[in-house]
């Protein structure tokens, strides 16, 4: 599908989803609206919301620390690009930057010699400058506050989230001053070393999806949120999809093997949904089943490459964030990838099922892990559990709730519940 094609197509369906929005402070308005979201399931939504409106007291449980996750974005951003201390490599503050985060001056920063090059590892040494000197934060706020924000608009009808959310989004992708320009040309660079890395790409492919659902939320009548904005945001998505699937640094994260190859198809098929290109979304979870499943999971549901880690959990779960997502955008186009079974039984479902005995603490995880945090697992077993996995059914009762409480029941898709530093 072309460029225009795609932008005509999403602006097409944004058009259909946001007419006719009614306040929801109306005691006699309809249905509220279903989001034409790209991994939550959008009719799921407002059949939450309805019930939210009656009074389910579990929903206003995870209503309330979904609240008190939002209200602490209304006081901070927004965030942008342009506000790091120096530019890309090639000199547009409009770029993005990460830096390789164990990579460390080996000289005093000068005029001349800005970054202090050249640069030496210091593996398991994290250099405070992947922090301050970059963008990687600030995006990451940017990702986790538009997403908050716009999830509680949409339960609350708090204007207040919905302008904050619209005030974060147009700073960092729409307005010219502040803009971020459509590519991850210089992600995870090493300075005097490597302009930028495809490996940078899983800086936005492990949670730019959940942007995608929040512009959805936002797209059934939030106030502030214009028709501008939605046009910018679907051209943004459009040129950012075709960098990544037409650029060098794309085509090498595409042939990762490990959660990086399955986080960039994520990606690649959430765009591709968000912006109309449907066949491509299709193509992209039904070719997972043989390029990812088959050689990632064993027959035993282990994932061999995520268990040789340091962090075996932590990655074990974290690819699994990957699929389970990915899995729901597969829903979204007829594909069914928890129904899939590799030429060895391997499965999805296997997959989740053989971290259920330390996600529910009746054994200890026995591979390498440096920090084990057991709600890492909570929510892609919720996700198998909803996928009709039975022992998975079972577990969530044991489950531990990640800090802040357990959002599933607002938000059922996986996010990546613990932080790593690298």
């Amino acid at each position: 599908m072309s460029v225009r094609s795609r932008l005509c197509a999403l602006l097409a369906t944004t058009a259909v989803v946001t007419m006719g929005v009614s306040s929801p402070a109306d005691a006699h308005a309809a249905p509220p609206r279903i989001p034409h979201t790209t991994v939550l399931d959008g009719t799921r939504l407002q059949q939450t919301k309805i019930r939210l409106q009656h009074g389910d007291p579990q929903l206003r449980r995870a209503a309330k620390a979904l609240t008190v996750r939002a209200d602490k974005w209304l006081d901070q951003g927004p965030w942008t690009v342009v506000d790091k201390p120096r530019p890309a490599p090639g000199g547009d503050v409009h770029d993005y930057l990460s830096q390789a985060p164990y990579w460390w001056p080996s000289r005093t920063p000068t005029a001349d010699n800005p970054w202090g090059c050249p640069y030496v590892q210091r593996d398991g040494e994290r250099n405070p400058e992947v922090d301050s000197g970059t963008d990687r934060q600030d995006v990451e706020k940017t990702f986790d506050s538009s997403y908050d924000l716009a999830l509680a608009w949409y339960y609350t009808g708090d204007r207040r989230y919905a302008e904050k959310a619209g005030q974060v989004l147009r700073t960092w992708f729409l307005d010219p001053a502040t803009r971020m320009n459509p590519n991850l040309d210089h992600a995870q660079f090493i300075p005097c070393k490597y302009d930028g890395r495809a490996i940078g790409i899983i800086d936005f492919s492990q949670s730019y999806t959940s942007v995608l659902d929040a512009l959805a939320l936002l797209e059934t009548g939030a106030p502030g949120w214009t028709r501008s904005d939605r046009t910018g945001m679907a051209r943004w998505n459009t040129d950012f999809l075709d960098w990544l699937a037409d650029s060098e640094f794309g085509k090498q994260e595409a042939a990762a093997a490990n959660n990086h190859g399955t986080f960039y198809d994520m990606l690649l098929a959430g765009l591709a949904y968000a912006t109309g290109d449907r066949a491509l979304a299709r193509r992209t979870v039904l070719d997972a089943r043989g390029k990812r499943v088959a050689p990632q999971i064993a027959s035993d549901g282990s994932q061999p490459q995520e268990l040789s880690r340091t962090r075996s959990w932590h990655y074990s779960t974290f690819d699994l964030v990957a699929y389970t997502r990915l899995a729901a955008i597969g829903r979204h186009v007829g594909v069914d990838l928890w129904a899939h079974q590799g030429p060895d039984g391997q499965s999805l479902f296997k997959a989740v099922d053989f971290l259920l005995a330390a996600a529910t603490g009746s054994a200890v995880w026995p591979y390498p892990e440096l920090e084990f945090l057991r709600y890492a697992a909570t929510d892609v077993v919720h996700a198998a559990a909803d996928a009709g996995d039975a022992r998975a059914r079972r577990a969530v009762p044991l489950l531990e709730p990640p800090p802040g409480g357990d959002l599933w029941a607002l938000r059922p898709a996986a996010e990546q519940l613990d932080s790593i530093a690298g």
